[in-house]
């Protein structure tokens, strides 16, 4: 009798709680990219998501949509922004024309390390984050790329050898470095770069030895030339109404979970550029510094790129370069 008596309260207390013990529908993000899901960056960002989905249990899934899939590169800060997805990635340089001090770290020649890179973000960081709060965003992390080289079908010994070349780009500064040199500015995202190559639409460009590796390039293109011209960021970002309507164990996973992704990152970036240099030359890629006269007309036009660029942005450069090269 006890014992039955025992079961029916146990009974009555698991149905008295089933309506709160159902399980809540998980909350569900989708986070933009526009890079392959092979990319360093895209398996960066799934581990990301893995380790939010882990640490809340379920309760907040993040889908990842690589390869342009949900959209466009250069349209994705604005689809977070206008709510039509909940995160996203881009390369900072594709916002230089609404926020103009994203494109701090893709000015060439000013930044030559990870260590310098590192300094760059940390003086950045901030600014980004009051241009994004007053968009509706939150910036979450930021990763470079391995430093930027010299990819041409034909050996580089000058700038003359760029003139009525077709170079390919890919923002607002790379297009500029494509003029200074007398080449013809190709628009090409990465993932069409082999398309590009094997139509023979372009001729040259600058982007890293990544790059290179996830494209192929070593069937239309011979010579890389490591010039760490600079060293541009993916920057990982959300709404930030979509962030604050998580409860606070799950704001939390969040910021926890891109403070790791960031550190990680980095290291991916570093091991990435010594693997992906080493894999070009495994496929019969030339690999070499340019001639030193060279590497110093660039290091020039690089001091232009730079006078044009803090003229343009004002005050807000002055707060990143005065530090960074005071802190040298």
């Amino acid at each position: 009798m006890k014992v039955s008596l025992i079961a029916a309260l146990a009974g009555a207390v698991v149905l008295s709680h089933a309506p709160a013990l159902q399980a809540q529908a998980p909350t569900q993000w989708l986070l933009a990219t526009g890079y392959r899901a092979e990319s360093f960056h895209t398996q960066n960002i799934q581990q990301f998501a893995d380790e939010v989905v882990r640490v809340t249990a379920g309760s907040l899934r993040i889908e990842v949509k690589p390869n342009n899939s949900l959209f466009k590169l250069n349209d994705i800060r604005q689809a977070v922004q206008d709510g039509k997805t909940q995160a996203g990635e881009t390369i900072m340089t594709s916002m230089v024309k609404e926020i103009p001090i994203a494109g701090a770290d893709a000015i060439p020649f000013v930044v030559s390390s990870y260590d310098d890179a590192w300094r760059m973000w940390v003086l950045q960081r901030p600014l980004i984050d009051k241009h994004f709060e007053t968009r509706g965003l939150k910036a979450l992390y930021a990763v470079p790329w391995p430093p930027q080289g010299i990819y041409s079908k034909t050996p580089v010994k000058s700038a003359a050898d760029f003139a009525g070349t077709s170079m390919r780009t890919y923002n607002q500064s790379t297009t500029r470095i494509a003029q200074m040199l007398g080449a013809r500015p190709v628009d090409v995202p990465m993932v069409g770069v082999s398309k590009a190559l094997a139509e023979g639409k372009m001729d040259n460009m600058i982007t890293s030895a990544v790059t290179g590796v996830e494209n192929k390039v070593w069937t239309d293109i011979k010579n890389y030339y490591e010039i760490n011209a600079w060293f541009p960021k993916n920057i990982v970002f959300v709404n930030l109404k979509a962030f604050t309507a998580l409860k606070p164990a799950e704001q939390k996973a969040v910021t926890d979970a891109a403070q790791e992704a960031e550190k990680r990152g980095w290291a991916m970036s570093q091991a990435a550029a010594a693997e992906s240099t080493a894999e070009l030359k495994a496929k019969g890629m030339t690999v070499e510094r340019i001639p030193a006269q060279f590497e110093a007309s660039l290091k020039r036009m690089g001091e232009t790129f730079s006078r044009e660029w803090v003229r343009s942005v004002g005050n807000e450069a002055n707060n990143i370069f005065v530090p960074y090269y005071i802190q040298r």
